[in-house]
C-alpha cells in the first residue's frame, strides 16, 4: 500500500473499508501543507472540503466581534475537521489555523458526496464520527457552563499530555486560556494552584504532570480549595 492508503485506513472515517476501496478513495484525496501560523479555513467562507490531520496540530476556533478567541478543538494526527458544514454545503462554522507545521489530507465536498452514495459503510462511519463531535461539543459546553477554570485547565493539560504537542509545539498560556474560555492571567493562577498542590511541575516553561490521577479528579470537578473558600461562582 502507498503511505497515503496506510494512513487512510487508520482514520475513523474509513474503518472497515477494504484495501481496494481505500486505494480507490485515495484517488480523491489531495494534500495540503500548512506552516506554523498559517490559516487553513476562515469562518463564514463556503465549506469546500473536510480535512484530516496527517501530522502537526491545527486549532479550530471561533472569534467574537471584539476579537476574543474560543478554541473549540485542537485537531491532531488522525483527527478530522470541517466535517459538519461540508456535508450540507454550508459555510465554515469556525476558522482553522495550524499551530505547528502540518500535513493535511482533504476530500472535496462533491467527491465526498459521491463516495457516500457508493459506500454505506463510509456513511455509517461518518455518522459515528459526527456523533463523537457532538459529544465533544456538549462536554465543552458543560465545562464552560458549570466547571471552574482550574478544572478546565486540568482537563486541557491531561488531553494535551503525550499527544506529540511537545514535539514542535507547547501550548502557551494564551492558548490554554482560549480553550478554557478565560483570561491568560486566570490560567496563570490556576497553573500556580495546581503546582502548589504538587499535581504539576513547571520546568523551563514546560508543564509536567506529576500526579495524573489527582489531576484527573480536579478535571472532573474536585475543588482544590479548603471548604471555607468554596463559595465563589464557577467562573473563578
Amino acid at each position: 500500500m502507498t503511505p497515503q492508503v496506510d494512513f487512510l485506513k487508520k482514520i475513523p472515517y474509513f474503518t472497515g473499508l477494504s484495501s481496494d476501496e481505500l486505494a480507490a478513495l485515495a484517488g480523491y484525496v489531495f494534500e495540503k501543507r500548512a506552516e506554523r501560523g498559517e490559516m487553513v479555513l476562515f469562518e463564514g467562507k463556503p465549506a469546500e472540503a473536510v480535512y484530516f490531520i496527517v501530522s502537526g496540530v491545527v486549532k479550530v476556533f471561533k472569534t467574537s466581534a471584539d476579537g476574543k478567541e474560543q478554541i473549540l478543538h485542537l485537531a491532531r494526527p488522525g483527527d478530522s475537521f470541517n466535517d459538519v458544514p461540508v456535508l450540507p454545503g454550508g459555510v465554515n462554522e469556525a476558522s482553522a489555523q495550524s499551530i505547528a507545521p502540518a500535513l493535511l489530507y482533504a476530500l472535496g465536498k462533491k467527491d465526498l458526496e459521491a463516495l457516500l452514495q457508493e459506500n454505506p459503510r463510509l456513511a455509517l462511519n461518518i455518522i459515528r464520527v459526527l456523533s463523537g463531535k457532538v459529544q465533544q461539543l456538549m462536554a465543552l459546553v458543560e465545562d464552560l457552563s458549570f466547571k471552574r477554570v482550574v478544572s478546565r485547565v486540568a482537563r486541557i493539560l491531561l488531553e494535551s499530555a503525550g499527544d506529540g504537542l511537545g514535539q514542535g509545539h507547547r501550548l502557551t498560556q494564551q492558548e490554554i486560556a482560549a480553550m478554557a474560555g478565560t483570561a491568560r492571567e486566570i490560567v496563570g493562577r490556576s497553573l500556580k494552584a495546581l503546582e502548589e498542590k504538587g499535581l504539576i511541575r513547571v520546568e523551563n516553561h514546560r508543564i509536567i504532570i506529576t500526579r495524573r490521577e489527582a489531576l484527573g479528579a480536579v478535571a472532573g470537578g474536585e475543588d482544590l480549595r479548603p471548604r471555607s473558600q468554596t463559595t465563589a461562582g464557577p467562573g473563578e
